[in-house]
């Protein structure tokens, strides 16, 4: 599992390991892994690394001085490396000494537009982890003129490093190198990071436990029940399915076979699109009421029952079942307009969440706004739920605080459809006896790779995502398992 640590935490744990290491020790340490990836950059981008032409755009602190010393590394390479210096009176004197002594050039904000535009690698060091708000100034003047790839140190500048938000000028990264552990923006905001290079600098022992976390795909295929030689139909959980009527009976499709597929020991559909479940998932008893479904372990209730009182009624019994309940769609929708049906809900049952930006919007009252971490705690603690905030990159929320991160690989996932299946994902291991939590991220992770398996580069279907589980779950178990 992948730890995330806020700037906070990261702030004081790389206090105390300064203390600890001799002066400069650290930000050489940095520099260098930033030169290394800079020269990795400019042989991807140009094939060679000698002769070409860096610059840097160096802020105060230590990010203008991590900057400026990878320069002076760089000019060991052979690079030709010129620094625009932001904030003169501020510059980090060490690293500026540095690069002047290896032949580094420094020119003014005043002439570097003509520079950024011509070079074959543009290096950002403007502003730190301190640092909150969009570029202003010089630095935010200049960065419509980038024409080059971008490295930035430690996060793109002008991007909030805790909450991912822009709220003007920024940098946009190809590649962001970081120092130590990986910041909140790293996930929360994955298309202005680019592809994010974590570099050890033995802050590991300083770090203490992280606020966000990021299943890897050992933990999720760790999470997932898998049959043993003893289990039956019934000890591998048995999954009931609210979902669809006569006007979206897809929904119920879609719901229920991503509890088959994802190897629910059995499956019970309840509602109105009975016949047409039962038709693509032979599998499945199908019955047209909750009342007449039969002892499930899990309910996963929502895709496609309406808002109306027929729906309300629905929402109602799976609540009242004392069962672990997977709440998507049409029943966040009804908790948000009558939230007094949340009574039949047996303290102490777990209940997860899914919505989407509009639906959490309702559930809470507010917009989400730009801390969106802050948000899902905060209707976490509100539902005593585990609530997942759909997007691309989605966020999992425990009562208790923790947070679990999930970066989609693409966007394959914006279709219509697709919070159902990830809905009868949740639904199957939560009957699986598998930890709300636990449960919500790891079928969100499963989700995204079945939609990246499907994909393959073009727009897919929620059909095809809900098709791709299978080969997504094989992945898992054995990563070496060639794609389709």
């Amino acid at each position: 599992m992948q730890g995330i640590w806020t700037t906070e935490h990261l702030r004081a744990a790389e206090a105390r390991l300064l203390a600890a290491t001799p002066e400069g020790a650290l930000m050489q340490r940095a520099a260098f892994g930033v030169a290394v990836q800079a020269a990795d950059l400019l042989a991807e981008h140009t094939g060679h690394v000698v002769g070409r032409r860096v610059a840097l755009l160096v802020g105060a602190g230590n990010n203008g001085g991590d900057a400026l010393w990878a320069g002076s590394f760089l000019r060991r390479r052979g690079v030709a490396v010129t620094a625009v210096l932001l904030n003169p009176e501020r510059t980090h004197a060490a690293g500026l000494a540095a690069l002047r002594r290896s032949g580094g050039r420094v020119i003014t904000p005043a002439r570097a537009s003509q520079l950024l535009e011509s070079v074959d690698l543009v290096i950002d060091g403007i502003i730190g982890l301190s640092a909150r708000g969009a570029l202003r100034g010089d630095a935010a003047a200049l960065v419509g003129h980038i024409g080059a790839p971008v490295l930035a140190v430690d996060l793109p500048s002008g991007v909030d490093p805790d909450t991912g938000a822009v709220t003007g000028p920024a940098i946009t990264a190809t590649r962001t190198v970081t120092f130590g552990a990986r910041k909140p923006v790293h996930v929360l905001n994955p298309e202005r990071c680019g592809e994010v290079v974590l570099i050890d600098i033995g802050l590991a022992p300083e770090l203490g436990e992280p606020d966000l976390r990021r299943l890897d795909g050992v933990d999720i295929a760790a999470a997932w029940p898998v049959p043993g030689p003893h289990d039956n139909k019934y000890t591998q959980g048995v999954t009931g399915v609210a979902a669809g009527s006569a006007t979206y009976p897809g929904a119920a499709v879609l719901a229920t076979g991503a509890a088959v597929l994802a190897t629910s020991g059995m499956v019970r559909y309840a509602g109105p699109a009975a016949d047409v479940v039962r038709a693509r998932w032979p599998e499945v008893i199908a019955t047209g009421s909750v009342t007449d479904a039969g002892r499930v372990q899990a309910w996963v209730v929502g895709p496609g029952i309406g808002t109306g009182q027929e729906g309300r009624g629905v929402l109602r019994q799976v609540l009242e079942a004392g069962v672990p309940v997977c709440a998507d769609a049409d029943a966040t929708t009804l908790m948000a307009r009558f939230p007094e049906v949340l009574d039949a809900r047996e303290p102490g049952t777990p209940l997860v969440l899914t919505p989407h930006a509009g639906e959490f919007a309702r559930l809470t009252g507010h917009e989400l706004g730009h801390d969106r971490v802050a948000a899902v705690r905060e209707a976490a603690r509100k539902y005593d739920a585990v609530v997942l905030l759909k997007g691309n990159t989605t966020l999992v929320a425990a009562p208790d605080g923790r947070v679990l991160v999930n970066v989609a690989q693409g966007s394959w996932l914006a279709t219509a459809g697709s919070g159902d299946v990830l809905s009868g994902l949740i639904g199957a291991l939560l009957a699986g006896g598998v930890d709300p939590w636990l449960a919500a991220g790891a079928a969100a992770g499963v989700h995204s790779l079945a939609a990246d398996l499907a994909a393959r580069g073009v727009p897919v279907s929620a059909s095809g995502v809900l098709a791709a589980i299978p080969d997504a779950l094989r992945h898992l178990r054995h990563p070496g398992f060639p794609r389709p």
